[in-house]
């Protein structure tokens, strides 16, 4: 049974769409983590998310798996790598490289590591071309959890993510929903019992019109691909200022969550 959870990634791990109280995100890790700690008597569960928006492959290796290395929890969850992939001239096969010697590394002190592939981008606006280098690099990610023996939360195959209100408002991040869909899936990995199906249908809801459509593109398009382009032009990144959320209670990760419901 688990007694100790470190997650490690980007802003996917640190949970941004997911709004959690004073500014702070909650995420599907930290969902996760609750479910985990459900498991264990009161208080005999440790939780440390390590993931900051915006980070690349190594920066992951070098600050956040040296913190987990360290730490020697009975499971890390991974994901890294996607903000490599996204950027021009990024080679899939090299990247994968770079990740299966952490995996390696991390699999010598880690009971179980959680190796996370990429979504489907096929709806996402700007990442909607780059799906076959994400297909790409999420082919060598399960051939190096066969090789490592590592469980999978397969994003690409989550169908019900890929519904638009899964997403939040800057179509690059998962919403509140979205995050819940994919810990109720990162326990079914680990072969818990979950309380809710993540495949759950949504509800069918009422046809768009084109000019609703436009307005909606035009308002996302001010307000989050103008920034985006911006910062990749200035060489910035969104985490630049970002501390990780660290140690957290899973009780006090119900409470934000309740708080915000």
């Amino acid at each position: 049974m688990i007694g100790s959870y470190v997650a490690v990634g980007d802003s996917f791990t640190e949970g941004v769409g997911d709004p959690g109280p004073d500014g702070a995100f909650v995420g599907w890790a930290d969902r996760f983590a609750v479910l985990l700690a459900d498991r264990r008597p009161e208080g005999d569960f440790n939780y440390t998310n390590l993931a900051v928006r915006g980070k690349l492959l190594d920066q992951i290796v070098e600050h956040q798996l040296t913190r987990a290395r360290e730490l020697a929890p009975d499971l890390v969850s991974f994901c890294a790598g996607g903000n490599d992939i996204i950027r021009p001239g990024t080679d899939p096969d090299e990247v994968a490289e770079r990740y299966e010697r952490a995996v390696a590394d991390l699999t010598s002190v880690v009971g179980t590591v959680l190796v996370t592939t990429g979504f489907d981008t096929r709806g996402v606006p700007v990442l909607r071309h780059m799906r076959g280098k994400i297909a790409t690099y999420n082919l060598h990610l399960r051939a190096i959890a066969d090789r490592y023996n590592c469980p999978v939360l397969d994003l690409w195959s989550l169908k019900t993510i890929q519904d638009r209100r899964a997403w939040d408002g800057d179509r690059l991040h998962l919403s509140a929903e979205g995050h819940t869909r994919v810990a109720l899936r990162a326990g079914q990995v680990l072969g818990l019992e979950v309380p809710a199906d993540p495949d759950q249908p949504w509800p069918v809801l009422p046809p768009r019109g084109t000019l609703e459509m436009r307005r909606d593109n035009i308002h996302w398009a001010r307000e989050y691909l103008v920034p985006w382009i911006g910062r990749r032009l200035r060489g910035e990144s969104s985490g630049d200022r970002v501390e990780a959320k660290g140690s957290l209670s899973p009780n006090d990760i119900k409470s934000w969550i309740e708080a915000v419901a």
